[in-house]
C-alpha cells in the first residue's frame, strides 16, 4: 500500500496540517492501495494564499510564455501517458485498454484544445476609443469527481492555466492517484510556484472551504447536482463565479425509420461506456411502443456481450468505483423491480464467478415508464431503461420530462427530421446517429445539469473577465 502524505502547495510537496486521512480501496479486489491526507480549512487557506500570491505575476505573463509552458506540459503528459492510464485502472477499475484509449486520451485532448484556444484567442480589441480586454478571473477552485479523473481535471486546469489564472485543484478522494501524477507534471513543466496547487479532501470540508473562501474568484465543479447546489450556496456570500457540470439522465430517441437492431445495440454499448459511470450516458432508451419486445431482445443480446472481470484482463467492463456506488446501484435495481419494470437481463448481485470487487451485472429494464425511479434518478452504472413511446411528439415530451438537461441522442434516418427534433430537446449537447464526441465542441447542461460550458474556447472564456477602458485610443 502506498502512503501519500503531502499536498502540492506553492511549488513544493508539503505535509498537511490536518491529521485526517482516507484509505483508497482497489475496486477490483477490495484491497487497500493508498492512504491519502484529507485537507481541512487551514490547508485550504494555505493553498489559496499561495495561488493568490502567484496570481500577481502569472496573470501578467504573455500569451507566448503560457504557450511554452502548456506545450511542455503536453509533452510531459504524452511521455507519462501509459503510467497515467495504469493509475486510473488501479484507482477506479477501468479496464486497462479503455484507460489507454479513452481515460488518458481525453486529458491529452483537452490540453491540445486549450493550447489551440489560447493561440487564436482575441484578448484585446479596440472599439472606437475604448479598449475591450479579457483578463484572467483570479484564483480558481477546481473540484472534480472520480469517474473521468483526467478528463474532469484537465478540462478545467488546462484552460485556467492558458487564461493566466492560478488555482487549487481538489480531485475526488476516490481517484486521486492520476491527479497527483498530473500535479507532478505541472511542476516538471516549470509553471511558477503557486500557480497550480493540489490538495485532496472531502467535499463537506475542503470543498466547502474552497467554495466559501473570499480569495477564490471562481469555483468550477463537476459532480452530482446535490454537490453543485452545495457549492453554489457556499459561494453565494462572496458573489464568486460558479461553473457547474452536473448530473444527467439522457434520452436516446430511436425513431421508427432506423434499423432497430443496430440502434438498440449501439445504444446499450454507449450507455455502458466507463461501466455506465458517465454523466452523459444515454440511460433512457426511447423505442416505438409496438416494438418493445424486439428492443428488449436486442438489448439483452448487447448487454450479455459485455464481459465483466478484472480490469487488467481483456474484458469490456471492470468494477464500479467503490462500495458506496455498488450499493447504490444495487438499491436502484431492486427499486426498478419493485416498481414493476421488467428485468430483461442482469439484475441484483455480482456476475457469476466474481465474489470480490464491486462488479455489477450489465442490466436491462424494459416496459419502463418515465415516472419510475430508475427513469428519474442517475444510476451511474451499467443499467439501461427501455421506455416505449407512441408518437414523435410523445418521444420528445418524454425526453424533456426530466430535471436534467445535459445530453440527448437521436437515431433517425431522416436527417432533417433529426435536426428538427434536436432543436426541441432542452439539453446542452446532442449526438445524432452515433456522432463522435468532440473535445473542441462546447459541453455543459441546461436545467439541473448545471451552467457554463467546458471544452476548447468555451472553457477558456469561462476563466476570463471582460474589462472596458474608455479613452484608451486618445
Amino acid at each position: 500500500m502506498r502512503n501519500i502524505d503531502k499536498f502540492y502547495i506553492d511549488g513544493k510537496w508539503v505535509a498537511p496540517l490536518s491529521k485526517v486521512t482516507h484509505r483508497l480501496i482497489n475496486p477490483a479486489d477490495e484491497t487497500p492501495i493508498a492512504e491519502i491526507p484529507m485537507a481541512d480549512a487551514a490547508d485550504v487557506d494555505r493553498a489559496v494564499a499561495a495561488a493568490k500570491a502567484a496570481f500577481e505575476t502569472y496573470s501578467m505573463t504573455s500569451r507566448d510564455e503560457r504557450l511554452v509552458l502548456l506545450r511542455r506540459l503536453l509533452d510531459l503528459y504524452n511521455a507519462a501517458y501509459d503510467e497515467i492510464a495504469e493509475l486510473m485502472t488501479r484507482e477506479m477499475g477501468t479496464p486497462i485498454a479503455f484507460s489507454k484509449s479513452a481515460q488518458a486520451w481525453v486529458g491529452q485532448a483537452h490540453l491540445e484544445a486549450a493550447i489551440a484556444a489560447l493561440e487564436k484567442a482575441k484578448l484585446e480589441e479596440v472599439h472606437g476609443s475604448t479598449l475591450i480586454s479579457k483578463e484572467p478571473i483570479g484564483v480558481c477552485a477546481l473540484i472534480t469527481p472520480w469517474n473521468w479523473p483526467m478528463n474532469q481535471l484537465v478540462v478545467k486546469a488546462a484552460p485556467a492555466l492558458a487564461a493566466g489564472c492560478t488555482m487549487v485543484a481538489k480531485p475526488s478522494e476516490f481517484s486521486p492517484l492520476s491527479s497527483i501524477r498530473f500535479a507532478e507534471l505541472v511542476h516538471e513543466a516549470g509553471f511558477p510556484a503557486g500557480v497550480y496547487n493540489h490538495i485532496t479532501g472531502h467535499g463537506e470540508a475542503a470543498g466547502e472551504a474552497l467554495s466559501r473562501h473570499p480569495d477564490v474568484a471562481m469555483v468550477s465543479i463537476t459532480g452530482s447536482t446535490r454537490a453543485g447546489v452545495a457549492v453554489a450556496r457556499a459561494a453565494a456570500d462572496t458573489v464568486k463565479r460558479v461553473a457547474q457540470e452536473l448530473g444527467g439522465k439522457s434520452a436516446n430517441i430511436i425513431m421508427r425509420d432506423v434499423d432497430l437492431e443496430k440502434a438498440v445495440k449501439d445504444g446499450v454499448n454507449a450507455c455502458y461506456v466507463n461501466c455506465g459511470q458517465a454523466c452523459r450516458a444515454p440511460s433512457r432508451m426511447l423505442v416505438p411502443a409496438e416494438r418493445m419486445e424486439e428492443a428488449k431482445a436486442w438489448a439483452t443480446e448487447a448487454a450479455d456481450a459485455h464481459t465483466v472481470g478484472s480490469p487488467n484482463e481483456d474484458v469490456v467492463l471492470g468494477p464500479v468505483v467503490n462500495e458506496l456506488q455498488f450499493n447504490r446501484i444495487q438499491a436502484l435495481i431492486e427499486k426498478g423491480i419493485a416498481e414493476g419494470a421488467t428485468l430483461v437481463t442482469g439484475g441484483p448481485g455480482r456476475p457469476a464467478g466474481l465474489n470480490r470487487g464491486y462488479y455489477v451485472r450489465p442490466t436491462v429494464f424494459g416496459d419502463v415508464t418515465n415516472e419510475m425511479t430508475i427513469a428519474r434518478e442517475e444510476i451511474f452504472g451499467p443499467v439501461i431503461t427501455l421506455i416505449g413511446y407512441e408518437t414523435d411528439e410523445d418521444a420528445i415530451r418524454i425526453a424533456n420530462d426530466t430535471v436534467y438537461g445535459l445530453s440527448g441522442y437521436i437515431q433517425c434516418a431522416d436527417i432533417e427530421k433529426a435536426r428538427a427534433i434536436a432543436r426541441r430537446l432542452r439539453v446542452g449537447s446532442i449526438w445524432i446517429n452515433g456522432a463522435d464526441w468532440d473535445p473542441r465542441a462546447p459541453f455543459g447542461g441546461y436545467k439541473q445539469s448545471g451552467n457554463g460550458r467546458e471544452h476548447a474556447e468555451w472553457g477558456f472564456e469561462d476563466y476570463l473577465e471582460v474589462k472596458s477602458t474608455a479613452g484608451y485610443a486618445a
